[in-house]
């Protein structure tokens, strides 16, 4: 290795594990950047060493497969490029169902699979037989087979990394510590090492399970936890051939791979143990290079007694040796890249819950992308960084949480399952009042919200369901509430900001694609679009004042949508960004009797001239001032009413009081979904992505292209505006009201594959299952040609007729299509 450490690099990448050593390769190879890499020990050291090495690329977002893809695709050519083995073998991969509901999960993932133009089949107990006669099959209602899975050798493939990154000028550095970074307010102007300062312009943290502690010295969170993972190499097995498929078997919550004639096993207990290192915060040691924690046979017997039933020879079979390292998991269990928020110069590629080896080629293509272009190159905010906040700087939180996760790992995949560890965390003042309503809470960024209210005599609790879930009817209660009388939601999570200067509207024109600066009381909905045209942000702006604004934004964008709106204001501008989240309370007043309730609490004027759709007001309920905003996403008249925080529950008992001659009542954020739904509101996140330009999305008139106004994004609008569309977001809805529908069904038109779901659900008024998705075409995608298909979607493996809508389903004045 090199050994003159260089005073100065553009980017400097720390840690010597597969994805430190694949971001370095792909900065180098594709931008031909300055790379200094760093790694406190040797190459692979941390916990590449000791990875199972198992390959799988099929997850529930289309674009982490295509990061996953990417890893199988590098794998498999790297050798020939740099002349080092990586020990891919494309075996398959065998997932197994032993009872009727994991069957159904499969299902709905060969669909998926199909979705994402990837290979997955559906095969019975004898196929399973053949293709493993070790097996047990006895028990097997059937499996999955992904031909295009395989395994690795973990160390190989970063080793061989590592020599294509020197290859294409990189240089690298083992035995360096970094002690520290100097830093110019929120930038890292120099990394500190025991062996001398380098200057740099970029950092990419990819230090494993110490990228918690690297990032802290810079003031960033990286919410990971070292949890002790186990897995066993057997001896050689008479009868296991090379290329035996790899194994998953999570009712068992065991897998399995060949490696030299034996076979690896480990697994996922519900119980997992927490590396407690017993340092201060929970600190990995420095170094902890190629250790291993000694063997827990006792704690390893729930996988070994599951194992030998599955197969039988195992008890037979000799132990070569047992591994038991730390891995890095997650509190949501996907792995995390990205510029950190607290600082505009570093980014994280870590946390890869024991399926670094699988993502690491393809994580360390987009993050070396990410660092390049300043954005990520498609939709990864599943993975991002920014999905997390300043809950996750809580240490106790993210490992009760990550446990959690860790335990889940095999769990059966239940549609709007939700995590029950560490809560209630954040909660509004109207939590106790809810709670005596009946609400039952799910969790979103550390908030507890009212997703659903029972109604007296049933179960306030949510029943895990493949299919129709058991509260069905009451969300359906809900939704008929809002769209005949009214309904209240506490929306209190929401995110918000203010944006003030005297630049503020300028800076405001510069990031948004809507023209938002419209003059004091004006509400803009608005969406805020990367270089490429996709749409980074979702949001409102209310314009209090010439230099005064208000941004209101989803709970899960908070980190997201503060970050972008911040790292893209124009450097000079003389504006200063606020999160304001927890100074205001949100109570939604939607239905066609909202005005009525509105008008018995305030004395302000709330007719439709005085208080238009789009417009802000600050008027005064039960004593408090506060912002009310005409908005809707449910389809009906409505108000977000934004309440000082001590107030809201003072609000809401007045609302509460007034409302009931109206014939108000509560409603939870599964309403808001099936009522959006019907009136074809887009979802970010699902709908509509960073991958997704507004015009293909249906929204193009919310880009002011008219307007002779620079704004991020515009000439890739523009572009896309002028060109016939390749895809377009259209609607569908089933004729079988007894298909659920939950996104990444396949799209059939004339029954070739033309895309994929992005959401679904019920609309209780028009009574049928809703889907929402992008059809896309080559040739274009104009109304002839949508008009002219014949159209099916394939649900969980089935064909089903269904219908396409090119105009909402539903209007507030009653008229709905029928179907």
């Amino acid at each position: 290795m090199t050994t003159a450490l260089p005073t100065h690099a553009r980017i400097v990448v720390i840690g010597g594990g597969i994805v430190g050593c694949s971001t370095a390769y792909h900065l180098a190879r594709d931008h031909k950047a300055e790379v200094v890499l760093l790694e406190q020990g040797k190459l692979t050291s941390g916990s590449t060493w000791h990875a199972a090495g198992l390959v799988g690329q099929l997850r529930s977002s289309a674009s982490i497969t295509q990061v996953l893809k990417y890893s199988v695709d590098l794998y498999k050519r790297l050798k020939d490029e740099t002349g080092l083995e990586t020990g891919w073998k494309m075996t398959g991969c065998l997932r197994l169902a032993t009872n009727e509901e994991r069957w159904t999960e499969y299902r709905r993932l060969a669909t998926t699979a199909r979705s994402f133009g990837m290979e997955m089949h559906l095969v019975s107990p004898e196929e399973v037989a053949r293709m493993w006669p070790l097996m047990d099959v006895s028990d097997l209602i059937g499996a999955s087979w992904l031909p295009t899975d395989g395994q690795a050798n973990p160390s190989d493939i970063a080793q061989s990394l590592a020599k294509g990154a020197k290859m294409h000028g990189a240089r690298i550095f083992e035995g360096v510590h970094v002690s520290g970074f100097e830093m110019d307010k929120d930038r890292i102007r120099a990394v500190l090492t025991d062996q001398g300062r380098i200057e740099c312009e970029t950092v990419v943290n990819c230090g494993g399970q110490w990228a918690r502690q690297i990032g802290a010295k810079a003031g960033i969170s990286v919410p990971l936890q070292p949890v002790k993972h186990q897995y066993i190499i057997t001896e050689r097995i008479n009868g296991l051939a090379s290329d035996t498929p790899t194994v998953r078997d999570p009712d068992r919550r065991v897998y399995f791979k060949e490696e030299v004639g034996g076979l690896v096993m480990g697994g996922y207990e519900p119980d997992p143990q927490a590396w407690n290192t017993g340092l201060p915060g929970g600190d990995v040691p420095e170094p902890w290079e190629f250790q291993l924690f000694d063997d827990d046979f006792d704690h390893f017997e729930q996988h070994m007694t599951q194992a030998i039933a599955r197969v039988p020879v195992l008890a037979e079979a000799g132990l070569k040796q047992m591994i038991n390292g730390p891995e890095s998991f997650t509190p949501d269990g996907n792995f995390i890249l990205g510029r950190a928020p607290e600082c505009a110069n570093m980014f994280v590629g870590a946390g890869f819950n024991a399926f670094g080896i699988a993502a690491g080629g393809g994580a360390g293509w987009a993050l070396a992308e990410w660092v390049i272009r300043g954005e990520a190159p498609l939709d990864l905010w599943v993975v991002d960084i920014n999905r997390f906040s300043g809950l996750h700087r809580d240490r106790d939180w993210v490992r009760e949480r990550t446990l959690e996760a860790y335990g889940k790992h095999y769990a059966i995949g239940y549609p709007h399952a939700e995590y029950e560890s560490a809560r209630p965390r954040i909660i509004s003042p109207l939590f106790e009042r809810l709670e005596q309503h009946r609400a039952v809470f799910g969790s979103k960024l550390g908030w507890e919200r009212p997703n659903w209210f029972a109604p007296a005599g049933f179960e306030a609790r949510d029943i895990p369901a493949m299919g129709r879930a058991n509260w069905f009817g009451a969300v359906g209660a809900e939704h008929a509430l809002v769209r005949e009388r009214a309904g209240l939601f506490d929306q209190s999570s929401f995110a918000k900001y203010e944006l003030r200067g005297k630049d503020a509207a300028a800076a405001l024109e510069h990031v948004c694609a809507n023209h938002v600066a419209r003059g004091g009381g004006c509400l803009t909905y608005t969406q805020i679009l990367n270089s490429r045209g996709g749409i980074e942000c979702d949001l409102t702006v209310a314009q209090l004042a010439p230099d005064h604004f208000y941004v209101v934004t989803g709970t899960g964008s908070r980190t997201h949508d503060f970050a972008w709106i911040n790292n893209h204001l124009p450097a000079d501008a003389d504006v200063t960004l606020e999160d304001v989240t927890e100074a205001w309370g949100t109570l939604s007043l939607m239905g066609p009797r909202a005005r009525a309730v509105l008008s018995a609490v305030t004395d302000a004027d709330v007719s439709n001239g005085a208080f238009p759709f789009g417009h802000m007001r600050q008027i005064t309920v039960a004593g408090h001032r506060l912002r009310a905003l005409r908005v809707t996403y449910v389809g009906e008249l409505g108000w977000e009413l934004h309440v000082p925080l001590e107030g809201t529950g003072d609000v809401f008992d007045a609302l509460m009081e007034a409302g009931a001659q109206h014939g108000l009542g509560l409603a939870g954020y599964r309403a808001i979904e099936s009522l959006r739904l019907e009136k074809g509101y887009r979802a970010w996140g699902s709908d509509i992505t960073p991958n997704d330009s507004p015009f293909e999305a249906g929204l193009g008139w919310a880009v002011k292209l008219g307007r002779d106004t620079p704004f991020i994004g515009r000439e890739a609008a523009a572009a896309t505006a002028a060109a016939p569309l390749a895809k377009r977001l259209v609607c569908f809805t089933t004729r079988d009201p007894d298909v659920v529908l939950l996104g990444r069904e396949t799209i059939l038109r004339d029954g070739a594959p033309v895309g994929y779901l992005t959401s679904g659900g019920f609309g209780y008024t028009v009574g049928h299952p809703i889907g929402y998705g992008y059809l896309r075409n080559p040739g274009g995608v104009d109304d002839a040609w949508l008009g002219a298909g014949r159209y099916e979607l394939v649900v969980a493996n089935e064909t089903v007729p269904a219908d396409l809508h090119m105009r909402s389903l539903y209007d507030p004045k009653g008229e709905r299509i029928r179907i």
